[in-house]
């Protein structure tokens, strides 16, 4: 009669230990549930998911998964107002066992302030450890219901979906010969900040209570408690999916508004989204004018507003920056480069790195740089980017070459070169140091700086429209892409 009930986080024995639990047997019941949810969603059923929501919000399972997902992610050591971060298994196994609905109240959001790329400060709102798990919770079970609802050309903060799938979307409306010649670069005045919260209480598929507490949680600032009354903090975990539901709905809007039938003309409008950062492609000006306007009745229903100084209408020979990239139409052919913003920004950040480090060891500036370099090439190696990472390669090594000769005033360039340049192959002034790690092409024991020239240029096959992650009749899918994303589209294993 004592014995302990398994469950499927459980260890074998029964008892549910952070160590013992079986996260293979966690995902498969968490899976199953969310596959359920999609097909309830795809047949018009809210009751049924209203209670398959209910059933992972208050499983085992899903708690487990919630946990693990806030204490392994990058904010894992960042707390909130109660300055309490989850480390040890005893305290993740009493945080899976204390997530649950009765009595639940989320404290204050902790404001901090990070710098934005215009100089200007943006606000974030850092839950609690346990209030982001419960967050985590239910986005488990919000997250299918979004997916399968959501416009089918939205990119951002969504599973198996990237920014490269944007630009791929872009490439593919703007390369044609009979290709839109406008685009409205729309931008959203303080879009996490000011969405109505009436309305997402009235549209927003979950638990209304649970939505309510975290939406008038409000936010404690230099010690001073203020009310949350409008917006989704950014911080939170559930964030970005609440911003893409509202959101969602504005392609198919201007699909119905500018469809053949009544315009009587083809219009052109296509709408391509990442997060609250979009483009609207036209025929002509004027159509794109009343998109604009469309698009502020569709924003105006949820409290936002686009920006007047940075929403404006460009020709596609002038180019517009998106997402960090360039795209232009040049003497009739499609370019999608870096943006000018984004070098300049990559070119800050490793130089402030080197300035920073002027008395570390060369092996610890190549450690910091490395990162820097190949995160920053891996963005955007799926576009016309040779030329972009030549001239980050030459800023950096100008750098470098201060950098080394400042340490040394009394010695000749010769001199420096020797202690701080190696001849590796073709290449005679490769940054290196000895005592690295045995370096697998040559067998010498160096530490090099990585080249964001050496980045290979790969064409990337955009996400098929109407894929749901959530949904098992697409696992043969994502599993291929998976599969060509570590061997290349070279490999022949992907056909577009």
């Amino acid at each position: 009669m004592n014995a302990t009930r398994p469950v499927a986080c459980a260890s074998p024995g029964g008892s549910i230990t952070w160590p013992g639990i079986n996260w293979a047997s966690c995902e498969r019941t968490v899976s199953r549930l969310q596959a359920r949810i999609v097909k309830a969603t795809k047949a018009g059923r809210h009751g049924k998911v209203k209670a398959l929501q209910w059933l992972l919000t208050h499983s085992l399972s899903g708690k487990a998964l919630a946990v693990r997902r806030v204490t392994e992610n990058q904010g894992k050591r960042t707390p909130g107002v109660d300055g309490e971060i989850w480390k040890t298994p005893a305290t993740k196994t009493r945080a899976l066992l204390s997530l649950g609905r009765r009595g639940y109240q989320p404290q204050p959001l902790r404001r901090v302030y990070i710098p934005k790329s215009n100089g200007k400060l943006r606000p974030l709102g850092i839950p609690t450890m346990r209030d982001r798990a419960m967050q985590a919770l239910h986005l488990l079970a919000l997250d299918p219901v979004s997916e399968t609802t959501a416009d089918r050309h939205s990119y951002g903060f969504r599973k198996e979906r990237a920014a490269r799938d944007a630009l791929q979307q872009c490439f593919i409306v703007l390369c044609r010969s009979g290709r839109p010649e406008w685009v409205l670069e729309a931008d959203i005045k303080g879009c996490f900040d000011n969405i109505s919260h009436n309305w997402m209480l009235r549209h927003v598929p979950m638990d209304k209570q649970m939505l309510r507490k975290w939406l008038k949680a409000g936010f404690v600032d230099k010690a001073q408690w203020f009310p949350s009354e409008a917006g989704t903090p950014q911080g939170g975990v559930a964030s970005p999916a609440l911003a893409n539901l509202v959101l969602d709905g504005l392609e198919r809007r201007l699909s119905s508004r500018f469809s053949r039938r009544t315009c009587g003309k083809r219009s052109k409008v296509c709408l391509i989204r990442y997060a609250d950062d979009f483009v609207i492609t036209g025929a002509t000006k004027e159509v794109l004018e009343q998109a604009e306007s469309e698009v502020e009745a569709f924003l105006a229903e949820r409290g936002l507003m686009l920006s007047p100084e940075k929403t404006k209408i460009t020709h596609v020979s002038d180019g517009f920056d998106f997402l960090g990239f360039n795209v232009r139409v040049y003497k009739g052919k499609l370019l999608i480069t870096p943006s000018k913003d984004a070098l300049a920004g990559a070119m800050r950040k490793t130089g402030g790195i080197i300035r920073e480090n002027k008395a570390a060891t060369q092996q610890i500036l190549i450690d910091l740089l490395n990162p820097v370099i190949r995160g920053w090439a891996y963005y955007f190696r799926h576009v016309v980017a040779k030329r972009t990472f030549h001239k980050l390669d030459d800023y950096i090594w100008k750098a470098l070459w201060r950098w080394a000769a400042r340490r040394h005033l009394n010695k000749g360039g010769q001199w420096v070169k020797k202690r701080y340049f190696r001849t590796i192959g073709s290449r005679r002034w490769v940054f290196a140091c000895e005592n690295g790690k045995p370096d697998l092409l040559d067998g010498a024991k160096l530490v090099k700086l990585a080249y964001a020239s050496d980045t290979k240029i790969r064409r990337h096959v955009k996400v098929k429209a109407d894929a749901n992650p959530y949904d098992p009749q697409w696992d043969k899918y994502f599993a291929a892409r998976r599969t060509v994303d570590v061997a290349g589209p070279e490999s022949g294993l992907w056909k577009a």
